[in-house]
């Protein structure tokens, strides 16, 4: 069986909705889906975020590991965040990266430049176990009123021996 690309772009102009995961392709137990992120951010409201999150799964991250991710932003500085299976509240492995208006940029960010959060503050002493990684998310935290707008294009992993 040959893997085929996705074309992405295409995919995302094929609906309109903001917020409503859609599925794009489907391969053995795994779904590959897209979401638009937009909106009108209204801090004081929503406790200081806006985010998405994906659900639970294993990802098979490996030590060494760097996430690059293909984002169109607003200007405004994003986090990428990793979760796993613990259950404290509100807590992630967390990096920011700044986005530029209305341009394709690609973040790359090392597995070890993660740090632990909860709430939004830094945990000390908490190092990530790549294996341990079950999801990811986007967050917007800048408390800064006013509306938004991130397309994730896409998230690779880049091992390295690549």
């Amino acid at each position: 069986m040959t893997a085929q690309a996705i074309n992405l772009r295409e995919k995302l102009t094929r609906f309109t909705e903001h917020w409503s995961p859609r599925i794009i392709a489907e391969m053995n137990d795994y779904q590959f889906k897209v979401v638009k992120f937009q909106g009108e951010f209204g801090w004081h409201q929503h406790g200081g975020f806006a985010s998405v999150r994906s659900k639970p799964k294993k990802l098979n991250f490996e030590a060494g590991d760097t996430l690059v991710v293909r984002v169109r932003g607003d200007g405004r500085e994003y986090s990428l965040n990793l979760y796993t299976a613990r259950r404290q509240s509100a807590f992630s492995y967390r990096a920011m990266f700044a986005t530029k208006k209305d341009e394709w940029i690609e973040a790359s960010i090392p597995l070890d430049k993660f740090q632990a959060t909860s709430f939004g503050r830094v945990v000390r002493d908490q190092s990530l176990d790549p294996g341990e990684v079950n999801g990811l998310g986007m967050l917007l935290g800048d408390k800064k009123a006013g509306p938004f707008k991130l397309e994730v294009e896409w998230i690779k992993v880049r091992r390295p021996s690549q």
